[in-house]
């Protein structure tokens, strides 16, 4: 991993705990002022998993000011409350994921949710009868029930093998995800399930898309202030290109990487983030990791999502919307 101190803070909450047998799957969201969309998820949540005992939902409040921890305080006959005290960006995911006992975590955000109930028997079944995968992406679809496709899924919106996952909507192996050490608490926001699916795939595992499990997204990236969207992804992906990409292929990827960030640090007018996420992109420790040559092929789909030539070829030409 990278060198950068991952450490978390403590967490001062007391979790209730309403369930009487030993969790199959547990059911776990970040939540940080959307007190709506907590409220719509928490329902759906209920509606369709009823009495069950097999399921456990932990919902973690990440520091918000709005009402969303009191909401969140009152479904504890419901679901575990954990409380972060302050926003720690995807670190407080690990404090919820940290508290779950099931077989599999099944992690959605605050404004995601399941579509029907049929998605947790059919992750139940597929992650216990097919035991070399380690990720069950699941299919990630607007409230109008249009498919929400990214490099990361197969094309076509068929089920298959994929090289990452969607991060407001995916199964995991707990155990897997204990070893592989939750998500990198240091990247705060964004390209963190990237780093998740490459040691996924380096623990020898799978990830596989599977689009009759079905998860609904009211988030919107639009909606985000324009320097979150050039910060962190420019400083993320730095650190992940520094570290899984080989030379000479690692320079022209970094020099894409660089002209990609900053034209979208123009449009956005959000030049002074754009530096600060390139002096810690190069200047924070980075431990390389050479991939085998089988999944350095896998994810020819990120390599290509850095390369100037391929963005500015999809700008002119770009794909057809699934449906």
């Amino acid at each position: 991993m990278f060198v950068l101190s991952t450490s978390s803070q403590q967490n001062d909450s007391v979790a209730v705990l309403p369930y009487q047998a030993a969790p199959r799957l547990s059911v776990v969201f970040l939540n940080y002022n959307r007190v709506a969309d907590s409220r719509r998820t928490v329902a759906q949540l209920r509606h369709l998993l009823g009495n069950r005992q097999d399921i456990e939902v932990i919902a973690v409040d990440n520091g918000s000011t709005d009402g969303t921890a009191e909401f969140l305080q009152t479904q504890t006959d419901f679901l575990y409350f954990l409380q972060t005290g302050a926003n720690l960006g995807i670190a407080g995911y690990n404090q919820g994921f940290a508290q779950a006992s099931g077989d599999y975590v099944l992690v959605l955000d605050d404004d995601s949710y399941p579509q029907n109930a049929e998605l947790f028997d059919l992750l139940l079944e597929y992650l216990d009868n097919h035991p070399s995968v380690g990720v069950l992406a699941c299919r990630i679809e607007t409230p109008e029930g249009a498919a929400v496709m990214t490099w990361h899924l197969p094309p076509q919106d068929r089920a298959g093998r994929s090289p990452a996952f969607i991060g407001c909507g995916f199964a995991i192996r707990r155990e897997l995800f204990a070893q592989v050490g939750w998500y990198p608490e240091q990247f705060f926001l964004y390209q963190n399930e990237i780093e998740v699916a490459l040691q996924v795939r380096l623990a020898g595992f799978e990830i596989y898309y599977e689009p009759r499990c079905r998860v609904v997204h009211h988030g919107l990236p639009a909606d985000r202030p324009s320097w979150r969207r050039v910060y962190y992804p420019t400083r993320n992906t730095l650190w992940l290109l520094r570290r899984y990409a080989r030379f000479p292929m690692l320079i022209y990827l970094v020099f894409s990487r660089l002209c990609i960030g900053l034209v979208r640090a123009i449009q956005g007018r959000t030049l002074g983030w754009y530096i600060r996420a390139v002096k810690e992109g190069f200047l924070t420790p980075v431990q390389p990791c050479l991939l085998p040559a089988q999944i350095h092929r896998e994810i020819r789909a990120f390599w290509q999502q850095n390369s100037l030539y391929y963005q500015i070829k999809t700008s002119l030409f770009p794909r057809k919307p699934h449906s």
